[in-house]
């Protein structure tokens, strides 16, 4: 795959076959839509493209909200992408000044004189341009004028896949990582740098890797206790995973803690990527350290139950 950064590098390619929108998460409805793009190329010997929007508008047209979280960054995005078959990445800068292009501003400075669009594939409900004034019904009337056909996924396909990026959030805040793996078609990833905590793992006889998340908007699951597979730069290992405020200990801020089985090694200022594979239990505050201590006992060995039937996988 190849990924541009704007429209003004793009070549001209043998049939461009287009869709576009934000794609976060990639899910499995999503991959079907990558699917059908892929194939309508394909019987016209030409090359899929999607062309997605960074940052998220959403960041731009609103930037004192903070609520935003997403599924993934560009970068995973990206490599999601690559994974489902498609040919070009386009990602233009949302900028103020690109939101307040008009639908047929986009499509003549975008569809037309950047990617020569020869096909259009967009979802039941998609607007574009300022004000989502854009719609199927304006490209489908005007089509022959614009040069390129339009084909709109029906609303019954996108309904039986059943599957939106809001829903995959809401399971995961709520920490139904089983859940959302069934959504996105494979578990939910976060990364992260290691770096130094308090060091009371340790002290318990349970050491972890304490990951600081560099993006503010990547949504973290909720707090509690999970079964994870690690990819550190060296391999991977399964493990366990502890989101929260560590209230035994009087803890005050969140924190993103793993325990990797079997390992032995100083992670510090390396990335670390984390699979979420299942959830154990919430976040509680025991009576005293020894009993914390017995429960990470118990937490241990049900992490090691639930990863049990899984060999670890290649590097992701």
């Amino acid at each position: 795959m190849k990924h541009y950064t704007g429209i003004e590098s793009f070549p001209r390619i043998n049939y461009p076959v287009v869709t576009s929108g934000t794609f976060d998460g990639v899910h499995v409805g999503h991959q079907s839509i990558i699917e059908r793009l892929t194939e309508a190329a394909k019987r016209h010997n030409g090359q899929s493209v999607l062309i997605t929007f960074w940052p998220h508008p959403r960041l731009v047209i609103n930037p004192n909200d903070t609520s935003l979280r997403l599924l993934s960054t560009i970068e995973e995005k990206a490599q999601l992408l690559e994974k489902a078959g498609l040919d070009h990445l386009v990602r233009i800068p949302f900028t103020k000044a690109f939101s307040q292009l008009s639908s047929t501003q986009f499509i003549e400075q975008v569809l037309i004189n950047g990617l020569g669009t020869k096909k259009l594939i967009i979802g039941y409900d998609h607007r574009f341009g300022k004000n989502r004034e854009g719609s199927f019904e304006h490209l489908q009337a005007n089509a022959g004028r614009y040069g390129f056909e339009v084909e709109e996924i029906p609303r019954q396909d996108i309904d039986d896949v059943g599957v939106s990026s809001t829903k995959i959030r809401k399971a995961l805040a709520n920490g139904s990582v089983h859940t959302a793996m069934e959504y996105l078609g494979r578990p939910y990833t976060l990364t992260g740098t290691v770096v130094h905590g308090q060091h009371i793992g340790a002290g318990l006889g349970f050491p972890t890797a304490n990951i600081e998340v560099p993006q503010p908007y990547k949504l973290i699951p909720a707090q509690g206790v999970y079964a994870i597979i690690a990819q550190t730069p060296q391999a991977q290992f399964k493990g366990m995973l502890n989101i929260g405020t560590r209230p035994t200990v009087n803890g005050k801020t969140q924190t993103i803690e793993a325990n990797l089985f079997d390992f032995q090694g100083n992670l510090y200022g390396q990335n670390l990527t984390l699979k979420f594979m299942a959830q154990l239990r919430q976040e509680q505050r025991f009576d005293n350290v020894e009993a914390l201590k017995q429960q990470l006992k118990v937490d241990q060995q049900q992490a090691k139950q639930a990863l049990q039937h899984l060999s670890l996988p290649q590097p992701f």
